[in-house]
């Protein structure tokens, strides 16, 4: 069984927001295999706590427009770990030192690699600012 389209379109949404807040690292992870609760794990990483909750609140901004909610929220005080609990959907927002330290993708490195679309994304915003120029 694999991540189901409807998992992977609301990553690459979150994914796609999370960009444009300068997360950095962005990788969605496909543990429907390995996890029963989940379909895909998105990690994204910032230098700075204020960065964190930046990309979260542009993560939570975006998905609000269709019509979601987190069913949990984990860690937004803090602003080194945030988990945005969406279902099939699972965010990880880390402080670059907690993402090295705990390494989310080695726990999980037997699974296979979402593809999150982001060049496509980031080519098209450079064609839009082109034709706008």
């Amino acid at each position: 069984m694999t991540a189901s389209e409807t998992s992977i379109t609301v990553a690459r949404a979150a994914a796609k927001a999370a960009a444009d807040k300068l997360a950095q690292d962005i990788v969605g992870l496909d543990v429907s295999e390995r996890l029963a609760l989940a379909d895909v794990f998105l990690i994204a990483s910032a230098p700075s706590e204020r960065q964190v909750n930046a990309i979260v609140d542009g993560i939570e901004e975006e998905l609000a427009q269709r019509d979601l909610r987190p069913v949990r929220r984990e860690g937004r005080s803090g602003g080194r770990w945030v988990l945005l609990d969406y279902s099939d959907v699972v965010i990880h927002v880390q402080h670059e030192e907690d993402r090295v330290f705990y390494a989310l993708e080695r726990l999980w490195k037997d699974c296979p690699v979402v593809d999150l679309q982001l060049e496509d994304a980031a080519a098209a915003t450079a064609a839009a600012s082109a034709d706008g120029e």
